[in-house]
């Protein structure tokens, strides 16, 4: 073979290794619509979800970047902070070393945030079903969580009937039986329809802003009878410093 057969058999062969790592697959494991990273991309959000395994993520097709969060709740575990990051961040950092330590750091910063986030939340932690962030395109992440308001509003239901049955303690036993029969009746058949529809999502541009926004979800504006200690949680913790 002559050398320039050599050199442009060596060219085709180079071209055809480029184009199968840049060739893209779907990939298996939590995913929000249809995202497909190139073999590249593949082997470094292996390495990422290992470096950070405390975390959950889940990779985002660019098409469904806006919707994701409203399907984060279907990753939901209280312990484990989920991550939505799309497929254009993934290849990048995958080439891109300044731009893989930039939102590696970001990652890194939020890993460290769940136990004081749960921590600050004292009980109110119980009601929330998922904690996460969405690694933005500015080079910043906002945090979301998704609450089950099921729960505050059983509890408001049962401080209402307390109060109401103190109010009509002179009423027969027998007719007071018979409506607290009733209400127990009633309670079962709304609270599956609670659960199924009592959720919300919270979303916040810091740690410190989805504390805030979870207890208001929550108890409003102190509809619910809380300890000082509890109103006090959360307010005096420095997540940045």
């Amino acid at each position: 073979m002559s050398t320039i057969a050599q050199v442009e058999g060596s060219i085709v062969a180079s071209e055809y290794e480029a184009a199968q790592a840049k060739k893209k697959s779907k990939v298996s494991g939590k995913t929000i619509g249809q995202p497909e990273l190139s073999e590249k991309g593949q082997k470094y959000y292996e390495e990422l979800k290992k470096k950070y395994s405390n975390m959950d993520f889940v990779l985002v097709s660019k098409d469904m970047k806006e919707q994701a969060k409203a399907q984060a709740g279907n990753y939901a575990n209280p312990n484990r902070m989920v991550v939505l990051i799309d497929e254009e961040k993934i290849e990048r950092m995958a080439e891109d070393e300044e731009y893989r330590k930039q939102y590696e750091s970001i990652i890194q910063n939020a890993a460290t945030k769940l136990p004081q986030l749960q921590n600050s939340l004292g009980k109110a932690s119980s009601q929330v079903k998922t904690f996460g962030m969405k690694v933005n395109d500015n080079g910043t992440a906002s945090f979301f969580a998704v609450v089950d308001k099921s729960l505050a509003s059983q509890r408001d239901r049962i401080e209402k009937n307390a109060a109401k049955k103190k109010a009509d303690k002179k009423v027969a036993d027998k007719k007071a039986a018979q409506k607290v029969a009733e209400e127990k009746i009633e309670k079962k058949r709304l609270e599956g329809k609670e659960l199924e529809e009592d959720t919300v999502t919270v979303e916040a541009s810091t740690i410190e802003e989805l504390i805030e926004k979870i207890n208001q979800s929550l108890y409003g504006n102190d509809s619910l009878v809380r300890t000082e200690e509890e109103k006090l949680l959360g307010q005096h913790i420095d997540f940045w410093g």
